[in-house]
């Protein structure tokens, strides 16, 4: 499970805000200042793009260093596998648009190049022509001729179909998880075959292997399901399969990882994921993840494989995606508190008796700093992740936690209050955003991923959520993480364990923040008339919209207009804290009990459907400032330095100058594919 950003939002909510470096006494004259470092790249449509630097980097040992090297450059081996997961025709579209963009001799001035330049970008940044968050396809601001032109000047070949759909109403949505539509043929995700149904994934993997007995496999985590010959088969992501050039190349850096591996555990770590890339064996895979989940020492970490299933409608197939990660120390040391009381969490929580864990088991949390990421995880990031995501390994083996700090503290550092201010119905609610809003936001991330992920279990004989709950498993999971984060951060055993100066200030600014987001400034992400249908977009909504409704008897949130400007206002913490604990009890018992229809009467009722007049206020109100609503990141780029026999003496770190230069060197050196796989 990963915890996405709220971007402009987070500066909206409140909970990320600018940051100032204090500023210290030079010691000697001599001494030179460092430089400021230049977090922000460029901005473009509706995105911000952003640099990261990675500390303690250069505190590693050559070996170390090695280690992160090679797990970057596998990452980046595969970079194009989540382009053709995205949609089947993105590889040929950005391949064509490169091309123009880097041969077209003609007037680069004009307004109808400069919308194509801006296309280009925003296709990089979704790794496709899908919006990366709201799934919609990316309108071109330029006609299908003036493309055809560019096409023509510069030699570039296409084929009818791929330049048709981008500007055609064919495959409109990427992932489509509405109610009453067969979601998977309404689909653009490539996932499937163009005229597999809801009916042929269900009843394939009725049938389908599911590993051993009470150890069921992600079954179709790793292959595309297509019809061939009349017959429904799996055409794994493997080596000598599906994107097997691709993860030939994977293999061959993982290689050269686990020959710098920092132990033995490390290196069998890797061992069983090259076996699994190898094989695309799904039991392999389980083996791969237990060994991960518990492999606990040495400086570096890794996320790598086919993962997160939020792209799959039917909530199966996991996106490409890899990040890696070098511990931070210090921050690691504070969170470990939050693991080593997850049993008091769970045993304190207002779940059911019967839906309650027994024995928590190694829930792992710590603050790493990203060296590099790729595919799922980039160019738009989580700023925190809880894996392995199969429920059995979780509860046997445990899992780990991170949270992104150098992600999140490059956030801090874009940030601003502007939106803030608007947003906030008064000074009060502003004060304790600037000074508690980062820590809330921390903790949240941090009992969110720890203890929300790993809280609760499924009732024996009750399948896994994403066969109970279907296409309302992950946002009823974010919902559920979210919820009990919600419900600790208002309560004294923070202060308690040394987390908080203040428990109830930095649970006030935590849910002031949750509501205002949840009902208002998260909408600046969406159209006008739109539904919400990013998961995390979508929970948080349920959540806040059935606290408000709960709580209007006691008048616990209030909606006030000032000025003709529309405020949600908190009145009664406390009593909102046992709303939430109302409805953490209820969303652990749906997914406990598998209840498919309770599931759809929330997300439906309170998530998805947008109240128009507000949505118009919060368009309208935002529309004086100009940070964009999305950010994400170039990556630092790693380079060996090598002696006169061609041995790594050391890796340096070098910063892109723009979001181009970063892309057009992925597709010179990571461009495994074919455009048609």
């Amino acid at each position: 499970m990963k915890l996405k950003q709220m971007l402009c939002a987070a500066a909206a909510v409140g909970f990320l805000v600018s940051c100032n470096v204090e500023k210290k006494k030079e010691p000697k004259e001599e001494v030179k200042k460092e430089a400021k470092f230049d977090y922000e790249v460029e901005q473009f449509a509706d995105i911000k793009v952003l640099r990261y630097q990675i500390p303690g980097f250069d505190q590693l040992t050559l070996k170390e260093k090695k280690l992160v090297y090679y797990l970057t450059q596998a990452g980046l081996a595969g970079r194009d596998i989540m382009w053709d997961q995205n949609y089947r025709h993105n590889l040929e579209i950005r391949t064509a648009l490169e091309k123009v963009n880097n041969e077209f001799k003609g007037d680069r001035t004009s307004q109808d190049f400069k919308n194509f330049t801006t296309y280009l970008k925003r296709v990089w940044f979704s790794n496709g022509i899908h919006h990366h968050y709201s799934n919609d396809k990316i309108k071109a601001e330029f006609s299908k001729e003036y493309l055809e032109g560019l096409l023509k000047e510069t030699n570039t070949t296409i084929s009818p179909e791929a330049l048709d759909v981008i500007f055609n109403d064919k495959d409109m949505k990427k992932v489509n998880k509405k109610a009453g539509v067969d979601n998977v043929l309404a689909s653009a995700i490539n996932f499937y075959g163009p005229e597999i149904t809801n009916k042929d994934v269900e009843d394939f993997y009725a049938t389908a292997y599911k590993g051993p007995e009470n150890q069921p496999i992600e079954a179709g985590l790793n292959s595309k399901l297509v019809r061939e010959n009349g017959k429904l088969v799996e055409k794994v992501w493997k080596s000598g399969g599906m994107y097997g050039a691709a993860i030939d190349k994977i293999i061959f850096w993982l290689e050269k990882a686990k020959g710098v591996a920092e132990n033995e555990k490390q290196a069998e770590t890797l061992r069983l994921l090259i076996e699994y890339y190898k094989t695309g064996s799904l039991d392999v895979w389980d083996k791969y993840c237990i060994a991960w989940a518990t492999s606990t020492e040495g400086n570096i970490d890794w996320i790598n494989g086919f993962i997160e299933v939020y792209n799959d409608p039917k909530g199966y197939r996991g996106s490409y995606e890899t990040i890696v990660e070098i511990k931070d120390f210090d921050m690691s040391k504070k969170m470990k508190v939050l693991s080593d009381n997850a049993q008091w969490f769970e045993d304190n929580s207002p779940l059911s008796p019967a839906h309650k864990k027994q024995n928590v088991v190694g829930v792992s949390y710590k603050t790493v700093n990203v060296a590099g990421e790729a595919g799922d995880a980039s160019p738009s990031t989580p700023i925190g992740v809880n894996l392995p995501n199969n429920n059995w390994i979780r509860q046997q083996h445990g899992s780990k936690s991170v949270s992104l700090g150098n992600i999140i503290g490059a956030y801090n550092n874009a940030g601003g209050t502007g939106r803030l201010k608007e947003f906030a119905h008064d000074q009060e609610e502003i004060d304790l955003e600037i000074k508690y809003g980062k820590l809330a936001d921390k903790l949240h991330t941090a009992l969110h991923e720890v203890i929300g992920h790993a809280s609760g279990q499924i009732n024996e004989g009750v399948g896994q959520p994403k066969e109970t709950l279907k296409n309302y498993a992950s946002t009823m999971e974010e919902g559920r993480a979210d919820l009990v984060g919600l419900y600790y951060l208002m309560d004294p055993k923070l202060q308690e364990l040394g987390l908080v100066d203040d428990w109830q200030k930095v649970g006030k600014a935590a849910y002031d923040g949750y509501i205002r987001n949840g009902l208002m400034t998260q909408l600046i992400r969406i159209n006008l008339g739109d539904d919400i249908e990013e998961d995390h977009m979508v929970n948080r909504q349920w959540v806040s919209a059935w606290a408000f409704e709960q709580g209007k008897k006691d008048n616990v949130i209030e909606k006030v207009t000032k000025d003709g400007k529309t405020y949600f206002v908190v009145n009664d913490y406390m009593k909102l804290r046992e709303i939430f604990g109302r409805l953490l009890k209820e969303a652990q018992r749906i997914k406990s009990e598998g209840d498919f229809e309770a599931a759809k009467a929330l997300v439906e009722g309170y998530g998805v459907k947008v109240d128009q007049d507000i949505h118009k206020e919060v368009l309208d109100r935002n529309k004086q400032f100009t940070s964009a609503p999305y950010s994400g990141f170039v990556n630092p780029v790693l380079e060996p330095v090598k002696d006169a026999e061609g041995n790594i003496t050391d890796v340096k770190i070098t910063q892109p100058n723009t979001f181009e230069e970063q892309m057009n060197f992925y597709a010179k050196n990571y461009n495994f594919l074919p455009i048609k796989n």
